[in-house]
């Protein structure tokens, strides 16, 4: 196995691509295996170097629109559909995103986004996040972006407009469990607001959550549906579940395979961003593993429902593995 897994980082180095087929047998490594992953491992971080170089991606959210959404994503804590104890509240005045965005500034943040639960936003709401882009973009040096489920083209240029440089819009899982997932919208509603945002020439952020009850053939598929999208900044999400939703009791992801998983995504889209997303704590001390072994980017500070990490640790632990922010 060490031979092929060199065999398929030499082809990818040279310019080529690995398959579906490679990308399979790649993850049936033993988790147990230490030195096989310590060469699965070093072959992602080689083909990080030269594709992404060393430079690791720092974002941070904001909860700006909580609960009540319409919506029936068994892994989410802010469908209506579910009992979960969520805050609920209507989107945040200026002031209040202005003190966290520069909070997040002073700590180390890269990017900043405003995140908002709902199938979409329009009307007043959405003039009013407009409004709220155009401040942030003269108020801060972030790079400012948004995540308000599904857009119009139209509302996409007006987005872009406003100083907002990506769109954050998950597949979530692959075209073939998707329906496992949300029944309320559809995957192809998700890749037709990916497509208004590639359109509009915003930049794309699209990835997905792993562990809530997908096949490993499932995570390939995603990685590979990512890759025919175009996107360059992918958030692996690990399954946290949440009590009151239906998949409150899906056993949590080992850890091992989680990063097993990321790893894996470096090997079929070399030139992207990785970035560590929600349930990342979950992985305790392999997140220092994964910065070296192919993850270039982090989600950092607090979630939308979950407790993340403080900014200054990422940033020392980045630094630790030989990485830059």
């Amino acid at each position: 196995m060490k031979k092929y897994i060199e065999n398929i980082k030499e082809k990818i180095l040279a310019g080529g691509a690995i398959t579906y087929e490679e990308a399979l047998e790649l993850m049936e490594i033993d988790e147990q295996d230490e030195e096989l992953l310590a060469c699965f491992y070093n072959a992602a971080n080689e083909i990080r170097k030269k594709y992404a170089g060393n430079k690791v991606d720092l974002c941070t959210i904001m909860n700006a629109k909580s609960g009540r959404c319409s919506e029936d994503c068994k892994y989410c804590a802010q469908s209506v559909h579910y009992t979960t104890g969520v805050d609920e509240y209507d989107l945040l005045d200026y002031d209040k995103v202005l003190a966290r965005a520069l909070e997040m500034e002073k700590e180390g943040a890269h990017r900043f986004s405003l995140v908002t639960s709902g199938r979409g936003v329009d009307g007043e709401d959405f003039e009013k996040l407009l409004e709220i882009y155009s401040k942030l973009k003269q108020d801060t040096n972030l790079k400012i972006c948004a995540s308000h489920g599904i857009i119009s083209y139209e509302q996409a240029m007006k987005l872009k407009a406003a100083g907002v440089s990506m769109y954050h819009h998950n597949v979530e899982t692959s075209s073939a469990y998707y329906g496992e997932i949300c029944t309320t919208h559809s995957y192809q509603d998700r890749i037709d607001t990916i497509q208004n945002v590639q359109r509009a020439g915003m930049e794309l952020c699209c990835g997905g959550i792993i562990g809530m009850g997908e096949s490993v053939e499932d995570r390939v598929k995603m990685a590979f549906e990512i890759k025919e999208l175009g996107v360059k900044s992918i958030p692996v999400n690990i399954l946290n579940p949440i009590k009151g939703t239906p998949l409150e009791d899906t056993e949590t992801m080992i850890p091992m395979e989680a990063l097993k998983t990321m790893v894996l995504y470096r090997f079929v889209i070399p030139d992207c961003y990785i970035r560590y997303a929600g349930g990342r704590m979950l992985l305790g001390d392999l997140q220092e593993v994964g910065f070296r072994a192919g993850v270039n980017a982090a989600l950092v500070g607090n979630y939308l429902t979950t407790i993340g990490s403080k900014i200054e640790d990422d940033i020392r632990m980045i630094r630790c593995e030989g990485l830059e922010v």
